[in-house]
């Protein structure tokens, strides 16, 4: 800021200090004005709250019994958290994934717990068939896994593609143990 005084055209004594501290001021009101005006406008674009909590669900694995499936609804997609057998684990992990039209691991399909252990009794996957989005039926099939009857896809007991149009496995969404018997998927 300039602290010089003189005479303008008319002879009065302009302060230019003066001057600048009140185009500063005034300046900085206008930007609080408009952020404060602004601030509704981007808060309003982020996501809802009933968005935020749809974004995750939490299911308590130790109440699906052996052999049984829970399907739950996440994402407006159903996802289908399977209590495998002992049979139904020996065969999937017997199963020859190089044979597979896309090939996997069974144990490539499961998300450690809180102490770092795979589970291969809990097999959680997104219900949808990777051909045309129809929900497979599950314990069926050539292959005791899940079957698409839109199209005749079969799935083994791990939800890979064994046979049929389907290009993949069934997906498996994000998800972790946050607790012994809780899973949080999303």
């Amino acid at each position: 800021m300039s602290d010089t005084l003189h005479n303008d055209a008319h002879g009065e004594t302009v302060d230019e200090g003066k001057r600048d501290f009140i185009y500063i001021a005034t300046g900085a009101v206008a930007a609080a004005g408009v952020a404060s005006l602004g601030w509704p406008l981007v808060a309003q674009m982020g996501k809802a709250a009933d968005t935020l909590a749809a974004g995750s669900v939490e299911i308590d694995v130790s109440k699906i019994a052996e052999g049984q499936q829970l399907k739950v609804l996440w994402r407006g997609k159903p996802v289908f958290v399977r209590h495998r057998t002992a049979k139904e684990i020996t065969e999937a992990e017997n199963t020859d994934a190089a044979a597979c039209p896309d090939p996997q691991m069974d144990n490539e399909r499961l998300i450690p717990d809180t102490t770092g252990k795979l589970r291969p009794e809990y097999l959680v996957m997104i219900g949808v068939c990777t051909h045309f989005g129809c929900i497979p039926v599950g314990e069926a099939g050539d292959f005791d896994g899940w079957y698409c009857p839109c199209h005749g896809s079969h799935y083994d007991t791990s939800g890979r593609i064994r046979k049929g149009p389907a290009p993949k496995n069934m997906e498996i969404p994000e998800y972790q143990y946050i607790s012994e018997n809780v899973i949080k998927v999303g």
